[in-house]
């Protein structure tokens, strides 16, 4: 059973990873602000996952016997608020650093999770997840090696942020007490009501900006927030960032699809390098019959 359930998370991870990678391509094409987007984005992506979903949105957590479980609600809020944090954090700091330093500060959320996760759910590290934060961060810096420049150091901090609340997020989406899809829908809805100012300063989409914004909000974010949501509640939050590291490593590929441009061997290196990693550490956990899931 619990075999069972580490593949349908790893799967579902592995394919929000894979719609979450196609954002970048999407956002090109829309003529506006970044906060702007992110705000529309959240509103588009919160509705869509209320539509099919179809349950009802709570604003707490409560037990079997109907009465509010204050635990879970306070992790439930910190979930919500943290996911929205890296949102419009990522989103900020792209506008101020360059997207290379934004991305790969972000995905320095393993490092944090191996902190705080044995404090905040009591999963504890194994020497295997600690060699693979190595080499992870090892094919992070290779993987953007030829496109790293200093960058605004305001932008470098927003990113390297976004990073601390992506781990709390993930952390916390595990101890919602399977009401993650509740945290995730609110932390939409968070950052839609923070970004409308920017929504309003920005006027109509045009009409090609409208489409592309319906497909960021639907296919890049909302399919994926449903299927990060069933991963997250059946492996560790460290798998589960790992797993996500994904969406870096495919973004270039849609660059070398619908621009043309071959990235260089550093970068097919470094991916390989990551890939290469994460498939040992599963292996070796496997074969040791090591728990994922709850």
């Amino acid at each position: 059973m619990k075999d069972r359930k580490l593949i349908d998370g790893t799967v579902a991870l592995v394919i929000c990873a894979i719609l979450w990678s196609t954002g970048g391509i999407f956002i090109k094409n829309i003529e506006w602000n970044g906060l702007a987007i992110a705000g529309i984005r959240s509103l588009i992506s919160g509705s869509f996952m209320l539509l099919v979903t179809r349950r009802g949105f709570q604003f707490s957590v409560h037990s079997k016997n109907g009465k509010m479980d204050k635990i879970s609600t306070a992790f439930f809020w910190i979930a919500a608020l943290s996911y929205a944090l890296t949102m419009i954090l990522f989103v900020a700091a792209n506008k101020l650093t360059t997207s290379a330093n934004a991305i790969l500060l972000q995905y320095t959320c393993p490092l944090y999770i191996i902190l705080l996760a044995p404090l905040l759910t009591g999963e504890k590290n194994l020497a295997s997840d600690y060699i693979t934060v190595l080499g992870v961060m090892l094919g992070m810096v290779l993987f953007f090696a030829d496109g790293l420049e200093s960058g605004n150091q305001l932008g470098n901090i927003l990113a390297a942020l976004s990073g601390l609340a992506y781990a709390l997020a993930t952390i916390f989406m595990r101890r919602c007490k399977g009401n993650s899809g509740g945290a995730m829908v609110l932390s939409h809805l968070i950052t839609a009501l923070i970004c409308l100012p920017f929504v309003i300063q920005s006027g109509a989409p045009s009409p090609k900006s409208a489409f592309f914004l319906l497909l960021v909000g639907t296919l890049s974010i909302g399919i994926p927030s449903i299927l990060y949501t069933v991963g997250i509640k059946k492996v560790r939050a460290l798998t589960a960032s790992f797993i996500t590291m994904l969406e870096p490593l495919l973004n270039p590929l849609w660059v070398i699809i619908f621009a043309g441009e071959i990235p260089s061997t550093k970068t097919i290196l470094g991916g390989l390098l990551i890939l290469g990693f994460i498939m040992v550490r599963s292996v070796v956990q496997n074969k040791k019959g090591l728990p994922e899931g709850q």
